[in-house]
């Protein structure tokens, strides 16, 4: 059966630069705002969308996303022959590793010929935002286009950073740099595509047989279609969109959520979130008077000491005069008591220990890795940014400076 639009979504990343956090577990399985997962957010826009076949590429540590989506049923999307959510990872197709984004749609192209579309939307699987991604088919569609690229401003001091975008009056895409040292615009790529299949299938075959690429969109296969003859349009998103790729971004991402911000609400009745339940590890948590003070707490924790501006998960346990404050504390940690947390971000089911004291900076996040244990001593403080690769490479643990 013919279908208008599948979706397939890149969620192979390793995430180095969200060390320990994804010593074993893959970017987009990172607990998200309390209850989800990162990947929930661009499932449950395809949900909302009413895109109903989607193929999720996975890749390192992919049994962690496996667990997560199963079969889809939490997204009200069980696989069937027709549609639903189908995991596809790297050996499926006798590799162990895609060789790029490109390359992994590539290595999939009977998967979505089976489906038949008539368009492929190409989604990144460690963005946090809510989109209509039938709005940007609608525009896509209108403009009898082969490629549109979803893409928004950002502030031109970190235009920089992004594959950025110039366009004309008709929405033409005139220019594509990636990370440009002098930005011509300041219009940046979301990491989000939507092709006609007929088309991007061509260019795909024509980029595996080419030995130099190095089969990635934004680097090959992008600036191969604008050399072409066919017009690429650019489809300005207007809302709320962060990639949460890095630690610093990700706590910040977290911020966001307790801003009260008018165009940004996690909780929205008209755009629900879906995802598998986190299970909390505790066997039966106390119930107790929430004490936290523009907090973001979960039900299914227990909390007797204080928190502020900060976001909670489920099946936390957090003991008597322990203090949390602009931190984000994730699923199944046990904190004793008499803890001081600051500008921090403690992993799945950390145990910090009675008297225990975790400092970070607005510059420097302090990370406690998942299932890691902290005693009382010593202070964790602000690990450098420049000592992550060689953290993630020789440890799962961040470790931090000792100060007495």
């Amino acid at each position: 059966m013919k279908n208008n639009c599948i979706a397939m979504l890149l969620a192979g990343g390793e995430g180095r630069r969200l060390s320990p956090l994804t010593s074993k577990q893959a970017k987009p399985a990172v607990p998200f705002g309390g209850h989800y997962r990162i990947i929930d957010f661009p499932l449950s826009n395809c949900v909302n969308s009413g895109i109903n076949t989607i193929g999720v590429l996975t890749q390192y540590e992919a049994e962690s996303l496996h667990e997560h989506i199963g079969e889809g049923e939490a997204w009200k999307l069980p696989r069937t022959d027709d549609n639903g959510i189908s995991m596809l990872p790297s050996y499926n197709v006798g590799v162990d590793e895609y060789l790029g984004t490109a390359d992994a749609i590539f290595k999939n192209i009977d998967y979505v010929d089976a489906h038949e579309p008539e368009n492929v939307l190409i989604l990144s699987g460690d963005h946090i935002y809510h989109m209509d991604y039938r709005e940007m088919l609608d525009f896509h569609v209108n403009s009898s286009t082969s490629a549109t690229i979803s893409v928004m401003p950002v502030p031109w001091e970190e235009a920089h950073r992004f594959g950025v975008m110039s366009k004309d009056d008709q929405s033409r895409i005139t220019e594509f740099a990636e990370k440009p040292a002098k930005p011509a615009s300041n219009l940046a790529s979301m990491g989000i595509y939507l092709f006609k299949w007929s088309f991007l299938k061509k260019y795909l075959i024509d980029d595996a047989k080419n030995p130099k690429s190095s089969h990635d969109f934004g680097k090959d296969v992008i600036p191969k279609m604008l050399a072409g003859t066919e017009s690429l349009h650019a489809f300005e998103f207007k809302g709320y969109w962060r990639d949460v790729g890095t630690i610093h971004s990700l706590w910040e991402a977290h911020m966001d959520l307790l801003s009260n911000s008018p165009d940004w609400q996690l909780m929205n009745e008209e755009w629900p979130m879906y995802t598998r339940d986190l299970r909390a590890k505790i066997g039966s948590l106390k119930p107790q008077a929430k004490q936290g003070k523009n907090c973001m707490i979960h039900d299914d924790c227990s909390l007797e000491g204080t928190a502020e501006s900060s976001v909670i998960f489920n099946g936390t346990e957090i003991g008597r005069n322990a203090k949390i404050k602009d931190s984000v504390i994730m699923p199944n940690v046990k904190i004793g008591r008499n803890v001081i947390i600051e500008r921090a971000i403690i992993g799945e089911g950390a145990i910090i220990k009675d008297g225990a004291v975790i400092k970070g900076s607005t510059s420097e996040i302090t990370v406690v890795a998942p299932n890691e244990i902290v005693a009382a001593k010593p202070i964790l403080r602000p690990q450098p940014s420049r000592l992550l690769k060689e953290v993630y490479d020789n440890t799962a643990r961040l470790r931090a400076e000792v100060s007495s």
